[in-house]
């Protein structure tokens, strides 16, 4: 039986099978990226919430495995060698999975440094600009009088998503007739900017059809509709 005592994250959830990949994980639109890919490539794992209510991400567990203290991270038991790799990261699991895999990453070098671009698109730009706006839409920021921080980043988000979708005017994904993790990374952030932060009108997604086409392709996709409900919320 595969041993993962030496992680100490184990101690607060204990894995039930440890030879499966063990995600720790919220569905926020960070979390939600590595259990899409997850379900789309059909690798066995295992979910763990961590919950912000009661700050799971900073318990002495939780810290002692992955520093950042920032969820999703994985262990995979499975690892480069045979050897258990604990990850934290989105951008770098993704990267991960998808190398493990032979999944949603071109083989070709051009090709796959472009998907790359892709995904540190999302890294610098889409998620710290659209979460900055949900700050100041939905969050604590919503009561400050002064709203040029709000425009600021409503600006910016704007421009994030002109260039999104003249990238996708000519095409299906990110990359073109193949989904990729370009997608996983990008989607789940375009679909709570309008979900959760409700700034559709605010950011005007009208102006933005192939970004919303390609937004409703997305969620149709089966793995996707599974990876957006894990780990499941604790019922309140």
């Amino acid at each position: 039986m595969t041993d993962l005592s030496s992680f100490a994250i184990t101690r607060k959830w204990p894995a039930q099978h440890p030879e499966r990949l063990q995600l720790y994980s919220l569905p926020t639109p960070n979390g939600v990226k590595v259990s899409i890919l997850l379900e789309e490539t059909g690798l066995p794992y295992e979910a763990h919430l961590v919950s912000f209510e009661t700050n799971d991400q900073l318990s002495p567990e939780f810290v002692a495995t992955f520093p950042n203290n920032k969820i999703p991270a994985i262990i995979d038991p499975n690892g480069p060698g045979g050897q258990p790799l604990a990850l934290f990261e989105s951008g770098a699991i993704l990267l991960y999975l998808a190398e493990k895999t032979g999944q949603f990453l071109p083989a070709d070098l051009a090709a796959r440094y472009e998907t790359i671009q892709w995904l540190m698109f999302q890294m610098g730009g889409i998620g710290p600009m659209f979460g900055q706006l949900g700050f100041f839409n939905v969050f604590a920021g919503k009561d400050f009088e002064d709203k040029r921080p709000r425009d600021r980043y409503v600006a910016e988000s704007r421009r994030l998503l002109g260039v999104l979708n003249q990238r996708l005017a000519t095409r299906a994904w990110v990359m073109g007739d193949d989904y990729s993790i370009a997608d996983i990374a990008i989607l789940p952030w375009v679909r709570n900017l309008i979900e959760r932060y409700h700034a559709a009108d605010l950011v005007g997604m009208t102006d933005f059809p192939h970004v919303t086409r390609v937004l409703a392709a997305f969620v149709a996709r089966p793995a996707v509709a599974r990876g957006l409900l894990v780990p499941q919320r604790s019922p309140v």
